[in-house]
């Protein structure tokens, strides 16, 4: 078992937009700690992907939990499915208080997408498939990656 009484713990919030990337993760000085969250019976993902035999589409359930969001009165996901609408797909909120949205897409691509929370605050999946650098430079989009059945 390891002592980590001489190291420095650096504990990072996973929703902080990945600003820890510049960080040296080889360095033996530091500790990433990644932050998860249990339901009663399974540890809850973010995205859940369910592929249908008879269909070349995929159905995803994205959610945002609470954590990430928790005294918004609206979220909507947003990406390069519904042409980046800010207002094409609104999110629900769970009895849990989590949003979520399922959404049918096309097996074989991927998908950029972010959350707006409030009309106002840009968010990314804590467990997206990948993330890419958005146009503007500023920030990460996070990627759904949807591979293919056949």
């Amino acid at each position: 078992m390891l002592d980590y009484a001489d190291i420095p713990v650096i504990i990072i919030s996973a929703y902080s937009e990945r600003r820890y990337k510049n960080l040296r993760k080889t360095d033996p000085n530091l500790i990433f700690i990644e932050k998860q969250y249990l339901t009663k019976e399974r540890l809850l993902d973010e995205v859940e992907k369910k592929f249908l035999e008879t269909k070349t589409t995929c159905r995803i359930t994205f959610r945002l939990p609470k954590a990430a969001a928790p005294d918004a009165e609206s979220v909507y996901i947003v990406g390069d499915f519904n042409n980046w609408d800010i207002h094409a797909n609104p999110m629900k909120k769970q009895e849990n208080e989590d949003y979520t949205i399922s959404l049918d897409l096309e097996q074989g691509r991927e998908y950029q997408f972010r959350y707006l929370i409030d009309e106002s605050k840009w968010e990314n999946d804590w467990k997206a498939d990948k993330y890419v650098k958005n146009p503007y430079g500023d920030s990460d989009n996070s990627v759904a990656v949807i591979d293919a059945l056949n």
